[in-house]
């Protein structure tokens, strides 16, 4: 696939050549030690209600802050955001407004880091691959923002190629040493780079580094990435990330020193936080600590359950770590408690927690590695790991609660599945849940957040969520949690996000939006006018070498030499983002090779160019022989390749959460997947991808629905669209 490797990111193409395929059929979740498993009710961790990655724990004036990576979108790649506590066990989301970069379009915010200067500002940095690996700074007056760039004309405070030439700098995290000089620690991919680099902040700028030096591999053995400094004593801790991000692998290890350039020792006790046992806390690492007192805890990512595909929806959990002396740090004990038995809550009693629930519906996973449901009663559990999904992405959907008697309501706190975009809902409440009245009136909302915090005060024994839309097309109705309290309460900043100025996604029609049939019924006598017989209508127009024939099984069908056909209609906003689709075709590929073969692509890689923005369908013996995703740790294969010179029925479908794909009527793969569809400048494409890799052989039909076809569905379709003279 030479053609779409040149176009890969810098940043994608690293992590594939860095990371090793995950497995999604690892899926097992049974308890730990302390008898809770990632279901409990009322646990501590996840810390976070959602997918938030590279954690950096810090705090200011009584008040916690946690700098992250928003996860589980394009590569993470999602918005610049913080999250915000007084008792570090109630979290507080803000997006943060972040100038835009003129040198580039930002998109990445990746492994944010924060110094307080000597002069009282707040100096916020994060790493990005966009335009080589670099890290560029911010300063504000407050934590919060706003923030103005360093460099007005968007030189990195960190440049790629800095101590050495082609370092990439990426992952820095700041230290502050006793005598006021702050260093920092970066690298990724440094297994590949030489180690680890370290270097001194000019602390008057805040905006340079001085003495870069590189710290050699056998100074932290299996290094990967997120280095991270702290002081115990007199000794210099250098920790850091091992392995794998995107498996069961990642781990963390540590060096330690006497002064803050090494040479650095290896640890005992290596690694010192890993998956554990039973997988139940799948792939910890790239953390940071917080010092209270003389304790320390560190606060770190892990995969989610079940796991998305490539590993990147990653939660923030926090657990104990302790030095057994000046330089040994004693192996972690990953949890799914955290710390909830140690600080105690700051806010009332939850109403709501364990009450009964029911719900319009609810999301099933029922495919070969995936067995989990998204139980109505993971909205009441208090618990991060958890939520409640609608069995599709249609709306309205809706969730009821029973708090089991009348009682007094003063707000309704609701922690949405994506922190980051809005949710439009309308909150009612009743006394016998026959009688309804309005609680609170989102419909129109356009401001994310979460929770997202509705006060009144009513006697109330029965809640109703309906949720009527989401910001982005495809996102699901689903809920981490919803809280209900008998008192309002001070809300830490109150900070409030800006309204967006996207409007609701698009949603389905459940309809066929295109298709062909070659052969009786279509009586297609050339292509200069195949008409679209789906709803889109327009026709098909040829480019390149492709003609009408008949195969010598005397199937007539379209011959693909090196062409394609395009559809003269835009794809449409429904199947962008997480949009649900479905294509099937009846093709036959005389020669199977490891590249090209697209049959079928509706996406832009040039739009965004990251992991999850690109959709098309393949039929090749590569990683990506199925579906491709611009990134292998996404793309899909075939488990059991369609044999080549033979017609075969194939068919991808995707519903918002799992991606299928079907051979001749036989599920043959399935992934867990959130996808952020390009589709503003793309076009439907036949025979083709958008830059080429040419299918070359034989379609006799092709359709595309924008929603997921049921098995029974497609089984039917399978036989109305099935070529004359291959009917039984």
């Amino acid at each position: 696939m030479k053609t779409r490797t040149i176009i890969l990111t810098l940043a994608a193409a690293l992590l594939l050549t860095a990371c090793v395929q995950t497995n999604p059929d690892a899926q097992a979740d049974p308890g730990v030690q302390t008898g809770l498993s990632s279901q409990s009710p009322d646990v501590g961790n996840p810390l976070l209600p959602g997918y938030f990655a590279d954690p950096t724990i810090v705090e200011f004036d009584g008040i916690y802050y946690i700098y992250a990576t928003t996860d589980n979108e394009m590569l993470a790649s999602g918005a610049p955001t913080l999250w915000y506590s007084r008792d570090l066990l109630n979290w507080y989301n803000y997006t943060l407004d972040i100038p835009s970069l003129e040198s580039i379009n930002l998109r990445n915010f990746w492994a944010p880091d924060i110094v307080k200067g000597d002069d009282g500002r707040y100096y916020l940095y994060f790493g990005n691959c966009q335009a080589g690996c670099n890290i560029y700074g911010y300063v504000s007056s407050t934590p919060v923002g706003p923030w103005t760039k360093l460099h007005q004309d968007d030189t990195p405070v960190i440049g790629s190629g800095f101590p050495r030439r082609g370092f990439p700098s990426l992952d820095a995290q700041f230290f502050r040493d006793d005598d006021g000089k702050i260093y920092a620690y970066w690298g990724t991919w440094v297994h590949y780079n030489g180690g680890y680099a370290v270097g001194e902040l000019d602390s008057k700028s805040m905006s340079r580094m001085i003495n870069g030096k590189n710290i050699p591999l056998e100074q932290t053995p299996e290094p990967f990435e997120a280095a991270y400094v702290l002081k115990h004593k007199d000794k210099y801790i250098l920790m850091y990330s091992s392995a794998s991000c995107h498996d069961a692998s990642y781990n963390v290890r540590y060096s330690y020193a006497d002064n803050p350039y090494g040479p650095f020792t290896p640890g005992d006790n290596n690694p010192i936080l890993s998956t554990n046992a039973d997988q139940s806390v799948h792939g910890p690492g790239h953390h940071s600590v917080l010092k209270q007192g003389e304790d320390y805890y560190i606060v770190y990512h892990r995969h989610d359950y079940p796991m998305t595909r490539g590993g990147m929806a990653r939660q923030v959990c926090i657990d104990s770590m302790i030095f057994e002396n000046d330089s040994t740090i004693r192996k972690v004990i990953p949890s799914h408690r955290g710390i909830a038995d140690i600080f105690p809550s700051e806010l009332p009693v939850d109403l709501a927690f364990g009450a009964k629930t029911k719900a319009s519906s609810y999301y099933r996973m029922n495919s070969p590695g995936y067995d989990y449901t998204y139980k109505p009663s993971f909205a009441t559990d208090n618990n991060n790991a958890t939520m409640w999904k609608a069995a599709d992405n249609s709306f309205p959907q809706t969730l009821e609660i029973d708090l089991g008697s009348v009682q007094k309501i003063s707000r309704v706190m609701t922690q949405f599945e994506f922190a980051s975009y809005y949710y439009q809902y309308l909150l009612e409440y009743s006394t016998n849940g026959k009688k309804w009245a309005v609680y609170a009136d989102r419909s129109d909302n356009r401001v994310s957040g979460s929770p997202m915090i509705d006060d009144k005060e009513v006697e109330a024994r029965f809640l109703r969520l309906k949720v009527l839309g989401a910001e982005k097309t495809g996102i699901y109705a689903a809920v981490w949690n919803i809280k209900a309290y008998g008192s309002s309460f001070d809300i830490p900043l109150g900070l409030v996000n800006k309204a967006s100025e996207a409007g609701p996604g698009a949603a389905s029609k459940r309809e066929m939006l295109l298709g062909f049939e070659i052969g009786k019924k279509s009586k297609a006598e050339n292509l200069s006018s195949l008409p679209n017989l789906g709803t889109l209508g327009g026709n098909f127009t040829l480019r390149g070498e492709v003609s009408l024939g008949t195969d010598d099984l005397g199937v007539q069908a379209l011959e693909f030499t090196r062409g394609s056909l395009v559809l003269d209609v835009p794809v449409p906003q429904r199947l962008a983002w997480n949009g649900s689709f479905t294509v099937a075709t009846w093709v036959r590929n005389p020669e199977v090779g490891r590249e090209g073969d697209c049959l079928f692509s509706w996406c832009d890689r040039h739009a965004l160019r990251l992991a999850n923005s690109y959709n098309a369908l393949f039929y090749n013996r590569g990683p990506y022989g199925a579906m491709a995703h611009l990134d292998g740790h996404f793309d899909m294969r075939y488990r059991n390749l369609p044999a080549e010179n033979e017609w075969h029925h194939i068919v991808v479908t995707f519903d918002g959460v799992l991606e299928k794909v079907y051979v001749d009527g036989v599920l043959d793969n399935v992934q867990s997947m959130i996808l952020a569809s390009a589709v503003d400048r793309a076009r439907f494409i036949v025979g083709a991808s958008d830059v080429g890799e040419h299918f070359s052989g034989y379609m006799a039909s092709l359709r595309m629905y924008d929603y997921a076809l049921s098995p029974k569905e497609l089984s039917k379709l399978m036989k109305k669209t099935r070529p004359e003279n291959l009917k039984k």
